[in-house]
């Protein structure tokens, strides 16, 4: 197996341990609020918090750590991961889990961002559609089994069990990257370029790209499964089967758009944006009759995590002097886009309109169709590819 494929397989697999911790909660909440003394609602914020800090602490950590190299860095940020996974896992009080999961929280956003600057670093030009791809079916494998199964297992024991194997996990993942990864050097000349690069007008667009486009996804996939009982009228367990089939549809979305994006980025950012924005469309008419309903999570699930590698590939291409701020703003944008599209879609169904919030999401990808155009320079040659300055592995 060549380096660079075992590099890919490091990062995916650490990604996914990363992905799972952060839904995980959300399947165990009844325990962990009986277990300690809070109400549902209240575990519910472990999640929300979690969310905020990425969104926040993200940027922050990676500002920090600017000047450090990179396998320092991504083992730094692995074992930072396992001290918040241990916390949770072993918390005696409510405030205790918050803290655990913040720290775990701080960790995600600048992980996530250094492990696609480090694939997009260690293959050819060409490839590196591909290789974002490949990280980030680290978090559809995640979506797909790590999250069911960890609600399994701590269903089947105790909600501290998942969080025990996660821990575990982290430290096998940290072990792996210490073996595979190249030493690389800081990839700027520290926290004013990171700044400097995240600031220019395509980056910001680029990241308003995914903070819009992306919402229309979550407005709809948000409430997925009482739309699915209460209008198409599936039981319950066919609508886990179908959100099942909606996580293999993601993981294949997000290959082929790797694919995809390394023979044209413009054209499948935004033909997949005009693919969601028409799917979002006739949402409302299809989930009435089953078998278009079918249909129509199949092609979300496929299209959703489509836009991740040619929206990751926009930021790299724009931010290639020092991108790993630029990066991990952008995976903050999309926890963004997920809670305002949650937002926007739950205003929608408390006024007793939840078949219509496809409409609410096709809207906001048409939105993140035209800002996209903006952000996607005019001509083939004002674009240069993400990693026009890729280089080889370099010795800390």
């Amino acid at each position: 197996m060549k380096k660079s494929s075992l590099i890919l397989t490091a990062l995916c697999v650490s990604v996914f341990v990363v992905g799972t911790s952060e839904y995980l909660i959300a399947g165990l909440l009844p325990q962990v609020a009986h277990d300690l003394g809070v109400s549902v609602g209240a575990a519910g914020q472990t999640v929300t918090a979690y969310g905020l800090g990425v969104v926040i602490g993200g940027p922050v950590v990676t500002l920090l750590t600017a000047r450090m190299p990179r396998k320092g860095l991504a083992l730094s940020l692995m074992l930072l991961f396992a001290v918040g996974s241990a916390v949770s896992a072993f918390a005696g009080s409510y405030e205790v889990l918050l803290l655990g999961r913040v720290l775990s929280s701080l960790s995600h956003a600048a992980f996530f961002a250094l492990s696609l600057v480090v694939a997009s670093r260690v293959v050819p030009e060409e490839k590196v559609g591909r290789a974002t791809a490949a990280v980030v079916s680290g978090l559809t494998v995640a979506t797909l089994l790590g999250v069911p199964l960890g609600a399994l297992l701590g269903e089947r024991t105790t909600w501290r069990t998942p969080f025990i194997v996660l821990t575990a996990l982290t430290l096998l993942g940290t072990a792996l990257l210490a073996v595979v990864l190249p030493r690389q050097a800081a990839e700027s000349a520290g926290a004013r370029a990171e700044i400097r690069v995240m600031a220019q007008r395509p980056v910001l667009l680029a990241i308003a790209t995914t903070a819009v486009g992306f919402a229309g996804v979550a407005t709809v996939f948000t409430y997925i499964a009482p739309l699915l009982t209460d209008v198409t009228g599936f039981a319950a367990f066919v609508v886990s089967v179908l959100l099942l089939a909606y996580g293999a549809g993601s993981f294949i979305g997000n290959i082929i758009a790797g694919r995809l994006t390394d023979r044209a980025p413009a054209a499948t950012l935004r033909g997949v944006f005009a693919a969601l924005a028409l799917l979002l469309a006739c949402t409302p008419f299809a989930i009435t009759y089953k078998p278009t309903a079918v249909l129509a999570v199949l092609l979300l699930g496929l299209l959703a995590t489509a836009t991740i590698a040619p929206l990751q590939g926009l930021i790299l291409r724009h931010a290639q002097e020092a991108p790993t701020l630029a990066v991990s703003v952008n995976v903050g944008a999309f926890q963004l886009a997920t809670a305002m599209g949650s937002a926007i879609g739950g205003v929608i169904v408390a006024a007793g309109e939840l078949r219509w919030t496809g409409l609410a999401g096709a809207v906001l990808s048409a939105l993140g169709l035209v800002v996209s155009c903006y952000a996607l320079p005019r001509r083939r040659s004002d674009a240069p590819a993400a990693q026009a300055g890729t280089r080889t592995p370099t010795t800390a």
